[in-house]
């Protein structure tokens, strides 16, 4: 765990991290937003045409891009300058996005109920101010309007959570512990230098949400789908632990 970091160095790891992170992504995201995130998130939007959608912590922009390919006409911030470039880059012309700078924490620049539907993949578990997110959100979102979000599982990604192995490197178990622990800590990311993470409680998530305002529609804890297995057979262990929690919540 650490201390005193603020949302400005936060936001500078990412920008440092960004070319890395696009690397990984192609148009349907990284292997793990295509076999367990994207058919979980897709399945809770329903149909999207015409509606105005808010991709909140858009990244590179791989969601934004599938979104609006499905009809909508999309916003999408971040919080990442760096991001935002690559994310333009890669988006053709045609393609009905808004690309604008912006933290999810303060969403000042966006009028109150604009939005039939505000996405975030993986984005709230980088905020260190979520609650001012989750209020900013329910602000801009449109009465009866839908929020969904995916995270890290709070219960099973934790500051000090891994594999438990056998000598021969075989997963035995997943460990965890800090799970009471609320705050930040360092997410090692290969040669590149660590990213940092908040973990919060699952009873403070919902809470939080609850005090909001937003009703709670459905929790998904996502497992691979069968044909995705043939091409990425490593996701076979997501059926002994949950990595990820997509949350559908209504205004």
């Amino acid at each position: 765990m650490v201390e005193n970091v603020r949302s400005e160095e936060i936001i500078k790891r990412w920008d440092r991290f960004a070319d890395t992170y696009a690397k990984n992504h192609g148009e349907h995201g990284d292997p793990h937003k295509e076999v367990l995130l994207n058919p979980t998130l897709f399945a809770l939007m329903g149909n999207v045409s015409g509606m105005e959608v808010l991709d909140a912590g858009c990244g590179e922009g791989y969601l934004s891009r599938m979104i609006s390919r499905k009809g909508a006409k999309v916003t999408a911030i971040d919080y990442s300058m760096r991001m935002l470039d690559i994310a333009k880059e890669r988006t053709p012309k045609e393609l009905s996005i808004h690309y604008q700078w912006g933290n999810c924490e303060a969403l000042h620049f966006l009028e109150d109920q604009r939005f039939d539907l505000i996405v975030s993949n993986m984005v709230i578990q980088d905020l260190e101010k979520f609650e001012s997110a989750f209020q900013e959100i329910y602000r801009v979102l449109k009465r009866n309007g839908q929020f969904i979000f995916s995270i890290l599982h709070p219960c099973f990604v934790t500051p000090e959570s891994s594999w438990e192995k056998d000598g021969a490197g075989h997963k035995l178990y997943r460990k965890v512990d800090k799970y009471f622990y609320e705050g930040i800590y360092e997410q090692p990311m290969g040669k590149d230098e660590p990213i940092f993470y908040f973990h919060r409680t699952l009873t403070t998530y919902i809470n939080t949400l609850m005090n909001v305002g937003f009703q709670l529609e459905q929790i998904i804890e996502p497992t691979p789908d069968t044909a995705l297995l043939e091409k990425y057979p490593l996701f076979v262990e997501d059926f002994r632990c949950a990595d990820f929690i997509v949350f559908k919540l209504t205004k």
